[in-house]
Parts: structure tokens; sequence; C-alpha cells
């Protein structure tokens, strides 16, 4: 599935040769926010904090390298009245994937890692893995038969969520019930992924989108490859120069502990906490930040891999970084739980809006757009279409699934889109 240079060039020329089509295939026109709109954030959040579904939240929107819009509401712990402050440390859940995948990319622009490596040559014990074939016996009781790979697991089927290592806290099955046990007592990057290791994959390498521990296993690849934990390895190569100070995967500063945003006490059950300093640096879903340290994240992002005259990926990575890989003739399925959406195809640690989908009239947003969101609500979106990214950041699990969608309609309305 590993793309040529060739290919990697052409579609550079074609998606970011010019600027990318609307979802709706509108003429492209400048975009221009109205504030009377976008005054509708504000109507949204404070009714949102007011009827006690969230704690409270925070929304930036930057356009042509100019702060649109920016508004704290709420409290960031309800316990002790602590207001929202534009400090307020957030954990990121999924959205840790964008930043753990982007630095195995770093790798990969540097020649120090291949795309279509196998997982096996930096974690020997993949190399043994099987994948888990429910059936049921001769009295009808359902059994697990292990099946070995019609391949070895690829870097790229990892970056993909192709490689059949899954989530075990959501869907049925053998499998997924195999990975219940996963996570018992202290462990360290190495030991969680020879964890995965033993753990039978849910389907064949490179036939479903399955979300799960893959990108945890990226970080262990990236601390063999480096020789550095996976923390100390995107410190030196991105975190520090972007000026994500507080982007990290724990908070042992009383200070920084402090700031830190706290859910409702009905989803406290559902967080991994980042007060809880353990050794898992989780390149899955366990990194906390804040909103000045992602929106330098995004704004290279939306630079396409460079900020302040530093370059962080090659152009023709970050081409192959953002572009759809698992589209119709790639060979991937989807199911319920294909994340992305409709629209949405994915590259390597994102979303990819790739057509408008099947709702009349399409949901808001651009072809080309990228996106990530994480289970405490944090969500962002990066649109080169209309030179924009906005983020948002907030720590209410149960509630994600309705605010993420209602904020992107209103940011879209308030452009006219």
């Amino acid at each position: 599935m590993v793309r040529t240079f060739i290919l990697l060039a052409a579609a550079w020329l074609t998606v970011f040769g010019a600027a990318p089509a609307r979802a709706d295939d509108a003429a492209a026109k400048p975009a221009v926010f109205s504030p009377e709109k976008l005054g509708r954030i504000d109507d949204f959040f404070n009714n949102e904090v007011a009827t006690g579904k969230i704690p409270g939240a925070m929304v930036l929107i930057e356009q042509h390298g100019r702060q649109v819009y920016f508004k704290t509401f709420g409290l960031s712990d309800t316990d002790t009245g602590r207001p929202m402050t534009p400090d307020t440390i957030f954990p990121l859940h999924s959205m840790t994937k964008t930043i753990t995948s982007f630095a195995a990319m770093t790798l990969v622009d540097r020649g120090r890692l291949k795309l279509d490596d196998p997982v096996s040559k930096y974690i020997p014990s993949f190399a043994r893995i099987k994948v888990g074939v429910e059936k049921k016996d001769d009295t009808g009781r359902p059994v697990l038969e292990l099946v070995p790979a019609n391949r070895p697991l690829t870097i790229e089927d990892l970056l993909l969520h192709t490689s059949g290592i899954t989530y075990g806290f959501y869907g049925n099955g053998m499998v997924k019930s195999a990975y219940a046990d996963i996570y018992f007592g202290d462990f360290d990057n190495a030991q969680f992924a020879e964890r995965i290791a033993m753990k039978p994959l849910a389907e064949q390498p490179g036939t479903l989108w399955d979300y799960g521990h893959s990108t945890d296993v990226v970080g262990r690849i990236i601390e063999v490859v480096s020789g550095q934990s996976l923390y100390q390895f995107e410190k030196t190569a991105f975190l520090d120069s972007l000026g994500m100070t507080t982007t990290k995967f724990f908070l042992t500063d009383p200070t920084e502990r402090a700031r830190f945003a706290k859910p409702l006490a009905r989803d406290r059950a559902v967080e991994r906490n980042p007060l809880d300093v353990t050794r898992w640096e989780s390149g899955g879903g366990g990194m906390v930040t804040t909103m000045s340290d992602f929106a330098r994240f995004a704004q290279m992002l939306l630079n396409g891999g460079e900020l302040d005259g530093k370059r962080y990926l090659s152009p023709t990575t970050f081409t192959t970084m953002t572009t759809d890989h698992i589209g119709p003739e790639s060979g991937v399925e989807r199911d319920h739980f294909y994340f992305p959406g409709d629209g949405f195809g994915f590259g390597y640690g994102f979303g990819i809006r790739t057509d408008p989908g099947k709702a009349v009239p399409p949901p808001p947003g651009a072809i080309g757009e990228i996106k990530w969101d994480g289970a405490s609500g944090t969500y962002f979106v990066v649109d080169r279409a209309d030179d924009m990214f906005f983020i948002l950041l907030e720590n209410s699990p149960s509630e994600r699934t309705r605010i993420q969608p209602a904020l992107k309609r209103i940011i879209y309305d308030a452009l006219g889109k």
C-alpha cells in the first residue's frame, strides 16, 4: 500500500497545488466570518454550562494566521469553582494519536523508518501474531480459532488503523473480550506492546479500518528507533521548538495539576487521568495540552508542515500523511465503527475529507480538511480551503458526540457556507 514518490508528487500537485474544493463543490471565494453569527458559539456554550450539561469549554478559531474567535466558558473544576481560563490544561485522549503519528512521520522523513517495514523488525514478538476467527463448535458454543496472518503487520497498517489491533471497550466478540485484561498494573510502552503482541488480531491486516491500540504500538516503535522515550523524542523533534511546553503525558508540577480541567462527576469513570502518574506514555491517548500549545500544532499543519520558518515535515511526506489511503481501491472495508465518518477517508493519523458524503445537504467542511477528536470531547479541524482551523477543548465525554457537530455547523454557518 505504500505509495511511490512519483504518486506522492502527483498527489501534492493534485491536493495542494490549488485550493481544495468545498465539500458541496461551491465556487471558491474568499471566506469572511460573520461576527454576529460567531456570537452563536457564545449562546450555545453558555447554555450548555447553564443547564449543567458540561462544566466548561473553550473554542479557538484562527484564519489567515490571525485569531478570529477565542472564548472560555464555565468552570475547569466544579468541585472548587475554579473558572475556565486560557491556560487550563485538558486531556487529549485520542487526539494524542495525531501527535504520535506526526512523530512517526518525522522518522519516515529522515529515512529512519519505512512505511512498509514489518512491525516485527522493531518488536520481534509481532512476528508470531495470529488472527482470531470466531466460530462455533459441535455443540454450538462460540470458540476462537487462531489462524496465521496473511502477511506481516507493517508500520503503515498501524498508522492507518488497518492492523487488526483493536480496542476491547466497544463492540462485541471474543477478540474484543481478549483485550479487556491488558491494563493491569503499572507498565511502560515496551511492556504494553508485548501485551498487545500476545492478543489476536480482530481481522487480517489491511482488510478493515478498526480503531484500537495501533498508535500505542507506534509509540513503542518510535522509542526503539530513536533510543529515547516517546515523550523525550517528541520534545526534541518538535514539541519544544513549536513552543508546546505543556503538551506532555503527565502533570507532576502542582501549579499545572491545579489547572487541569476536570469532568463532571458522571464522566469521571470513563477518564484516563493524567494526574495519576504511571510509566505508560500512551501514544494512542495519554497526552494533555493547552489551547495555546495545540494551536501551534494546528497552525503548523495548516501551513503544510512548517511554522515560523522551520519545516517539520517535507512537503512530500506531509502530503502522504494527509492523503486518504483507504479509499475504494485500497481493499480496506468499513463497518459500523468507522469513526472518521461519512465523506471521510483516513491518512496517517487523521481523518481526511474526500467527498461530500451521502447526507443532503452535505455536512459542513471542505474537501481535503483534516480532523480528529478525543473521548474527552476535544476536537480540531484544519481547513486549507478557507485557510483556517478551529479547536474545541473540553472534558465532557458524555456530551461530545452532540457538541462537536453542533459547533462545526455554527462555525461554517458563520463563514456563510
